[in-house]
């Protein structure tokens, strides 16, 4: 019979049992030198985790101009990160039980760099290629990390999913910025893209010595296999996989669409990239204030309110509201993203074992950015359809409500009963 994998609950918050926590599989003690050097490591990772998406976004339309690639191929790249986290996302629970969190992290930073090296070449194959290669190496990461964080640093997994998520905020909102002034730099978009691949060579240096001090002092031992189909039987294998799929399609529909919805409302190309810049820094505040605010006892639940209904009323924010006063929804839409890291840290959380919570993150993110590449997709799609934008915030109004609505249930004293129950 399939059984929830959480042990206790603080708070409304799942978290790991003492026991569970106290173990770390025959790893040695770290010093004071290697919990700095994976404290380095963990920011450098989240300088990566999006700025390889967003300084490509910032050069679609340089990069169609120069490579000459058509409509196809431009429709294809926004969604390409989404299906990589989707599908070599499903790889990554069975990586990290053959060689360990720590190595299939570090095989997957070296997929990114690579990959975004690959994309100097000025051929569209190399484009498309370099992109599917990095997009798997941030997908490894992005399920593999709430893991890392679970394994290394039990004690203090909200603290280091915020530094983490506010480095990724950070790195994506830098990456968007500078990425079109640093290709004319380099003379070319091409060389522009290629140039984050220098970040992630860092990444992958930065993250070596976590690697050598877990080989050299960890016991050998078998990784269980844990099946994810079954998670999916359980109320919170369900409720997790669908908190997660509601908030990854709200904000990559958002992502996608923002700027070029202001746009095409009146404002210069140059206004919709301010306000864009507006959303994505108060997205890294609103994450950390409303990790710290869902951190503390019984408060998850509305700190899990706070951020969808901000996203409720950014949509109609922008249905109503003149652009003039596109700053608002600016706002708005950033503080509802800022429920990204409090869903990460329920997923870090959450299983008995590291095994456990790789394979419940595998089966959330995997699921969720499958469901969600249909957000930017179905975007644009009702849009050309309607000539407007009513029609797709409106249906987006009600996956905001769908997220409100997976909060209450995941927030509940049933699922905390069924959790109790079953540790």
């Amino acid at each position: 019979m399939a059984t929830t994998p959480i042990t206790t609950t603080t708070g409304n918050i799942p978290t790991i049992s003492p026991a569970a926590a106290a173990s770390k599989q025959g790893s040695a003690p770290k010093s004071r030198v290697v919990v700095v050097l994976g404290i380095i490591a963990v920011v450098l990772i989240g300088l990566n985790l999006r700025a390889g998406i967003t300084s490509a976004a910032a050069l679609f339309h340089d990069l169609q101009h120069v490579l000459g690639y058509g409509a196809l191929v431009a429709s294809i790249l926004p969604s390409i990160p989404l299906l990589c986290f989707a599908v070599a996302g499903l790889g990554t629970s069975w990586l990290t039980r053959r060689v360990g969190v720590e190595k299939a992290i570090f095989i997957a930073l070296a997929l990114l760099a690579a990959g975004l090296l690959v994309r100097a070449v000025p051929f569209t194959g190399a484009l498309l290629g370099g992109t599917v290669l990095a997009m798997s190496g941030l997908a490894v990461c992005n399920v593999a990390m709430p893991s890392l964080i679970r394994e290394h640093y039990s004690d203090r997994t909200s603290m280091m999913t915020g530094l983490y998520t506010f480095t990724m905020s950070g790195g994506a909102t830098f990456a968007a910025v500078i990425s079109v002034p640093l290709a004319q730099q380099l003379g070319s978009p091409s060389m522009g893209l290629a140039a984050w691949g220098l970040l992630g060579v860092a990444a992958l240096l930065g993250f070596l010595p976590v690697v050598l001090h877990n080989h050299r002092n960890s016991t050998k031992t078998d990784q269980p296999r844990v099946p994810m189909l079954p998670l999916l039987r359980t109320r919170l294998g369900i409720l997790i996989t669908a908190i997660f799929t509601f908030q990854a399609f709200l904000a990559y529909a958002v992502m996608s669409w923002f700027a070029y919805m202001l746009t095409s409302q009146g404002l210069s190309a140059s206004e919709s990239g301010v306000q864009f810049g507006v959303m994505q820094l108060v997205s890294v505040a609103s994450g950390m204030i409303l990790l710290a605010f869902g951190s503390r006892p019984g408060m998850l639940r509305p700190a899990l309110y706070t951020a969808s209904s901000s996203t409720l009323l950014a949509i109609a924010a922008m249905v109503w509201l003149p652009t003039s006063l596109a700053v608002i929804p600016a706002v708005l839409f950033g503080f509802g993203l800022g429920i990204f890291p409090l869903v990460l840290v329920i997923i870090s959380r959450s299983g008995r074992s590291t095994a456990e919570t790789t394979a419940l993150s595998t089966i959330a993110q995997s699921l969720g950015y499958l469901i969600a590449a249909i957000g930017p997709f179905g975007m644009g799609l009702l849009h050309s359809v309607t000539g407007g934008w009513v029609l797709p915030m409106s249906l987006l109004s009600l996956v905001a409500l769908g997220l409100m609505v997976t909060s209450h249930m995941l927030t509940s004293k049933r699922t905390t009963k069924t959790q109790a129950r079953t540790a």
